[in-house]
């Protein structure tokens, strides 16, 4: 690894996390819904940004107690709980899905066209994953463990089952009806995965995650091509939702598929669905950098075609607003996308040797640090113009993002701890 890449810990310690200490719920949770400027614009509580923040509370907590961070590892442990806790107790709603959003006492509040609480099955993942991180804070001998895993259990399967049948609901990104998305079971993979850390005995996730495994790489991935939206009918293969790239979550894919490789060898239950060789994740991701990099102005597009450029193709008969934003803000630089890839990057440079991935990092480490932090100190203005200048406009869902930036802060820093990244 890189001398200067000593800067992922502090820049998390002392820039990052100070930020979101003024966001914090008292009793579990966290608000999200700032404006660039800092403002609180809203105590409602998305249940996506929850179930997100237990999972970080829970990894920081483990830093800590690593002494790989210098952060309070019972604090962390406090906040991975609670909010897990909150999750538990007040976004579920008894069916395998949860409130797309609470109040801020915990109400569930209805999100839907026509008064839903359940819109998205990201949210039921993101709970999930939350759920997973507050078991692996809980003491052996805690009730609330095999309660979490039940329900977490239960909202992975029935997650499953509604995607593999298209009838999942995927707000703020609906798929259109003839396609279906990468991102289900990516999604799936990454929480199972954290499930079975947390839960090694869970025959659920571990179905799960072999399935979503064995759909991987048989649907989604090639050799150096993947599919963002697979159409169902082959005469749409040169529409705009095939052609379509997001090269930073395909880079997002690969090192969770690396991790989840990583801890089911440790376990030894890799099964008959092994995870894609590290070879291909190479190639892939060697391809998205590729595609995805501004070679004028430095850093990734939001979208790309698949054959390089801007998005390209034809518009769906119903002409989707997620057709109308990949066109829209194909230009944009983007928070996640950024701290994803470079994660992804620096992690295949070490597994691999490569070069040409080692330059990659390097040239993404560089425009990270230079373009997403606040000049003022205060944490990441999180959306950027093509140049680099910070954009007023809301991504995904109406809040700040308290996720990407120090989950994959996190994981950088441990690779300067540890040779092998290893999940834990």
């Amino acid at each position: 690894m890189r001398e200067s890449t000593a800067h992922w810990g502090e820049h998390l310690v002392t820039t990052v996390l100070p930020w979101w200490e003024r966001a914090v719920r008292p009793g579990g949770g966290v608000f999200t819904c700032y404006s660039n400027d800092g403002a609180r614009l809203s105590d409602e509580l998305y249940t996506w940004s929850q179930g997100r923040w237990a999972w970080l509370s829970a990894e920081l907590s483990d830093e800590g107690a690593a002494g790989r961070l210098d952060v309070d590892q019972e604090l962390w442990r406090d906040r991975a709980i609670g909010t897990a806790d909150l999750v538990s107790r007040h976004a579920l709603l008894g069916d395998g899905t949860v409130a797309f959003r609470l109040s801020a006492e915990g109400s569930p509040l209805p999100s839907g066209p026509d008064g839903e609480l359940a819109t998205s099955v990201f949210a039921d993942l993101f709970a999930a994953l939350g759920l997973a991180g507050g078991i692996r804070m809980l003491s052996a001998d805690d009730a609330r463990r095999e309660e979490w895993l039940n329900q977490a259990e239960t909202l992975l399967a029935t997650a499953e089952r509604s995607t593999v049948a298209g009838t999942a609901l995927s707000e703020p990104y609906p798929v259109p009806a003839g396609y279906s998305d990468l991102a289900a079971p990516m999604s799936l993979v990454h929480t199972a995965s954290e499930l079975l850390r947390a839960a090694p005995h869970s025959t659920v996730a571990l179905g799960v995650r072999d399935r979503a495994w064995h759909r991987l790489g048989a649907d989604f991935l090639g050799e150096t091509r993947w599919w963002e939206f697979r159409p169902a009918d082959t005469a749409a293969a040169e529409s705009l939702l095939a052609r379509h790239r997001t090269p930073g979550h395909l880079l997002e894919l690969v090192w969770m598929l690396l991790h989840s490789a990583d801890e089911a060898h440790r376990r030894g239950d890799v099964g008959g669905a092994a995870p894609l060789a590290l070879d291909r994740l190479a190639s892939l991701a060697r391809r998205a950098l590729e595609l995805g990099e501004d070679r004028e102005l430095g850093g990734l597009f939001r979208y790309v075609d698949g054959a390089g450029g801007p998005p390209a193709g034809v518009r769906s008969e119903s002409s989707s607003p997620y057709e109308a934003l990949v066109e829209r803000t194909w230009d944009t630089k983007l928070w996640w996308v950024h701290v994803e890839a470079l994660y992804a990057a620096e992690l295949l440079a070490l597994r691999t040797g490569d070069p040409a991935l080692r330059d990659a990092a390097a040239r993404l480490d560089e425009y990270v640090f230079r373009t997403f932090p606040d000049p003022g100190g205060a944490e990441w203005l999180q959306i950027r113009n093509r140049d680099g200048s910070p954009l007023d406009e809301v991504v995904a869902l109406p809040v700040k993002d308290p996720f990407h930036i120090a989950r994959s802060l996190v994981l950088l820093n441990r690779l300067t701890s540890t040779t092998t990244n290893t999940g834990e």
